[in-house]
């Protein structure tokens, strides 16, 4: 009986692209446009934001928010979507991390973790002694996703109220 060895050829491996995950610039208010479309459609909602509303908020004479982008290949893959906050009582800067989205395609490789990572930086640098973000009620995928990033659920201790001043 005769042994016989098969060379394998290694096969090519496409790399992933390198993410990077940065201050969102001017150039990016389209796809972060298409990215709040998509994240307000899987809500069951539809984005009323213009690209006028979000330049003015993110880069007028006083921007509003702050935004992260997870970016791979060119292409952005995600975002979060940064508010201050303040507790006056205790004279305590925040910094709610209003929304965070990843493309369906890129879900699952840890691109959440380094949006959240990077937004806890963030607020750590402006001065902030809390990061706060919430979850729909019976979205247990968020729940689950923050308490694995060291979020701590706080008590539901009110209702919010809106009035609408135009």
């Amino acid at each position: 009986m005769q042994n016989t060895v098969i060379k394998l050829e290694p096969l090519p491996v496409e790399r992933p692209p390198v993410l990077t995950i940065r201050a969102a610039r001017p150039g990016d208010l389209q796809q972060i446009l298409d990215m709040i479309a998509l994240h307000a459609e899987c809500h069951g909602d539809t984005a009323k934001l213009t690209a006028a509303d979000l330049d003015r908020d993110l880069f007028g004479t006083h921007p509003w928010i702050t935004a992260l982008v997870a970016e791979a290949g060119g292409r952005l893959i995600g975002y979060a979507l940064l508010v201050p906050m303040y507790r006056a009582a205790e004279g305590l800067r925040g910094m709610e991390l209003h929304q965070i989205f990843v493309r369906k395609d890129h879900r699952g490789n840890g691109i959440g973790h380094h949006l959240v990572s990077r937004a806890r930086e963030h607020a750590r640098i402006a001065g902030c002694g809390y990061l706060s973000v919430s979850a729909a009620t019976g979205n247990f995928n968020a729940h689950r996703f923050y308490e694995q990033m060291n979020f701590r659920a706080g008590p539901i201790t009110g209702m919010r109220y809106v009035q609408a001043l135009g």
